[in-house]
């Protein structure tokens, strides 16, 4: 217990998911093994500041950072933030058993050709071992991005006044918050499609924690897009008016049949992905996550459409006490944001 007392703190991270549309940030309080989330903003991002995932209007997205870290003014600097898109890569590979990191290292450079579709030089590195299959190969996870992705966030980030800490993988982010605050209570797989503005992201947790993450390039901005086609608006009064429920009646006719057809086949295409490249069966438990799932009726109308039972994943069901000022309906878009302010009390590669 005195050794206990007399550990050094460990500070929380801020968890800041820069999405395309929003920058959502979550802080945590973690004790006797337990999260609470203590505060939460969102706010949006003005205009067209990404291209593929990549950042073209640093101004605008410093803008709203700025905003979200006064509304929680914070007084932590350490932030986790993630990426994700084509520039980035996971995949698992295998590798002689027992090696030092540094030996694996070695050995991922000597492989690199056959192993990274990207040039040495133009990318940032990183691995995990998931375990010993054989006495002959360790299984490891492989995660490549490239160096002008991780470096913006970093350049940004720290004109702000922040000390980005971890630089994780949207979808890992995701399934990090699963194994926090939704867990299999049957031992059976999990799976959690988040449906952002530009992207679907799938996350699976297996029984033995292990995580695997797809994605594909198809969000809300389809619907937005249609709604602004067929009702003359702008892009920003549609989002709002959608998030508002104050659409025009016949967008439910025109807009929404289009974009839930073209949503349930991404499903199946990228669950699809999943069972292909682990060769293990779809799971039964799905949930829903990200700014999709505020779209009224969409849960209900996916369940019954594709006969299956989704339901929502929504992390705020943890809140603290202390945070009355939080809308615990907004859990399902601060996902990912949760999972990399769990980062917190996780080690990593230094």
């Amino acid at each position: 217990m005195l050794k206990k007392l007399l550990q050094p703190k460990q500070k929380p991270l801020l968890g800041l998911d820069i999405g395309t549309r929003f920058v959502k940030a979550v802080l945590l309080n973690h004790s006797n093994g337990v999260f609470e989330i203590t505060d939460a903003a969102c706010e949006p991002i003005l205009g067209e500041a990404f291209a593929e995932r990549e950042v073209k209007d640093f101004d605008a997205i410093s803008h709203c950072i700025k905003k979200v870290k006064h509304r929680l003014k914070l007084k932590n600097k350490e932030v986790s933030v993630a990426v994700s898109g084509t520039s980035v890569l996971t995949k698992k590979v295998y590798m002689l058993p027992n090696q030092t990191d540094a030996e694996l290292e070695a050995q991922i450079e000597l492989e690199a050709d056959s192993l990274i579709p990207f040039p040495l030089e133009d990318v940032y590195i990183d691995f995990e071992k998931l375990g010993t299959q054989t006495d002959e190969r360790d299984d490891v996870l492989l995660s490549v991005a490239h160096k002008n992705m991780i470096d913006s966030r970093i350049t940004l980030l720290r004109e702000l006044e922040f000390e980005p800490k971890i630089i994780d993988i949207e979808g890992f982010a995701l399934g990090n918050a699963l194994q926090h605050f939704r867990q299999s209570t049957s031992g059976q797989a999990i799976a959690c499609f988040n449906i952002g503005a530009t992207q679907l992201q799938l996350t699976v947790i297996d029984e033995n924690q292990e995580m695997h993450s797809k994605e594909l390039p198809f969000g809300t901005d389809h619907l937005i897009k249609d709604i602004c086609l067929f009702h003359g608006l702008d892009q920003n009064t549609a989002i709002q008016q959608l998030k508002d429920q104050t659409l025009p009646e016949t967008w439910r006719n025109d807009a929404y049949p289009h974009f839930l057809g073209n949503l349930q086949q991404s499903f199946n295409k990228v669950m699809q992905l999943y069972t292909g490249s682990s060769h293990k069966d779809a799971p039964k438990t799905l949930l829903l996550s990200g700014g999709g799932t505020l779209i009224e009726g969409l849960v209900s109308d996916l369940s019954t459409d594709m006969n299956k039972q989704f339901e929502v994943f929504n992390p705020f069901t943890l809140l603290s006490k202390n945070a009355p000022h939080i809308d615990r309906q907004s859990g399902p878009i601060y996902a990912i944001a949760v999972g990399l302010a769990c980062r917190s009390t996780q080690s990593c590669h230094t």
